[in-house]
């Protein structure tokens, strides 16, 4: 505010009165101040603004964005985060895009006004633009992305080594004799069904098997899985023949997989197999229990929060972006038959 008076040539507490819409302002001098203030990119401290009248003393504040917090895997990278956050005297604030571009554009300008001293971020799945990831680190604000990234802004990350262990789950249900895998992703804008999409391709490929546009099907909710389970399988299916497998991009999807095929008498994994994503807690209690890729999540969440405090405290001499992959596991259960 300081800056905007001087360049204004008039009074910090003027400048605050305008912005704050006071009537002892003239509509006139507002309306110019808010005006050359929206220029700059000024964004009013609402933190500072309470501590002037109270005697509280500012906090180590980490804002953390997650897309949903009811899925088992964002919940366990929250967990990591918390500790680790925890373990050096930082507090978070916690927000849910909701899968939601418009959301999280709201939540990013939220907490550049609260000041927070970094964001540890996955994207939602509507987010194509990133200005306003841009703007935060503009602010001075550091920031760390997990699980979904923005390869566009040059920030650090944490990530599974999707490519990876997709790879290596499809080359499994391939050695148990599956030839026909149905490949279940989420949208194409995001980096982790682009990588797992391309660890699918390649292990097909690898074992001599074509790729089959059929059967890549835009499928990463549980209500969509059991919606379309019966069009797949069911008498009126379009595809050439149906599918001896099916890789799920998360857990969520993959057991209601399991359960619509249940109810439709169809045998797994006799018929069937089935591969998930994440090795949530629904996949050790569905019948029969699913095999996935365990992702480790709480360690994810733990080396974004690491890399985050040691940015903010300048504890990492080197100034480039952190780029930390934390491997997988594949968790072999019923919904496989065994290796040939």
């Amino acid at each position: 505010m300081k800056d905007l008076a001087r360049d204004l040539g008039v009074s910090v507490s003027t400048v605050s009165r305008a912005l704050s819409g006071s009537a002892m302002i003239s509509a006139e001098l507002r309306e110019r101040v808010v005006s050359y203030a929206d220029s700059k990119g000024f964004t009013p401290n609402a933190l500072a603004s309470r501590l002037r009248r109270t005697n509280v003393q500012p906090t180590k504040m980490i804002g953390v964005i997650v897309p949903e917090i009811v899925h088992y895997y964002f919940s366990t990278i929250l967990s990591g985060i918390e500790s680790e956050a925890h373990s050096h005297g930082y507090n978070l604030l916690v927000a849910q895009s909701n899968e939601s571009y418009e959301r999280e554009v709201e939540i990013c300008q939220r907490f550049m006004e609260l000041r927070v001293c970094g964001v540890i971020v996955s994207q939602a799945k509507d987010t194509t633009e990133y200005d306003h990831f841009c703007r935060l680190m503009d602010n001075g604000c550091r920031l760390v992305f997990y699980d979904r990234i923005c390869t566009g802004i040059n920030a650090s990350r944490v990530v599974v080594d999707d490519y990876d262990a997709a790879f290596h789950a499809v080359s499994h249900l391939i050695e148990t004799g599956c030839k026909r895998i149905a490949f279940f992703g989420s949208r194409p804008n995001m980096e982790i069904t682009k990588n797992r999409y391309n660890g699918y391709a390649d292990a097909l490929l690898q074992a001599g098997l074509p790729i089959d546009d059929e059967l890549v099907i835009n499928c990463d909710t549980g209500a969509q899985a059991t919606e379309l389970i019966p069009t797949i399988f069911g008498p009126e299916s379009t595809l050439s023949a149906p599918p001896d497998a099916l890789f799920c991009i998360n857990d969520d999807t993959a057991v209601s997989a399991v359960h619509a095929l249940k109810r439709m008498g169809i045998a797994i994994p006799q018929k069937v197999s089935i591969c998930g994503f994440a090795n949530d807690n629904l996949s050790s209690a569905c019948d029969p229990q699913l095999t996935t890729v365990e992702q480790r999540g709480k360690e994810v969440g733990r080396l974004a929060a690491e890399i985050l405090i040691s940015q903010v405290e300048g504890e990492d001499p080197d100034p480039r972006p952190i780029k930390r992959i934390v491997r997988t596991n594949l968790i072999i259960r019923g919904t496989t038959r065994e290796i040939k």
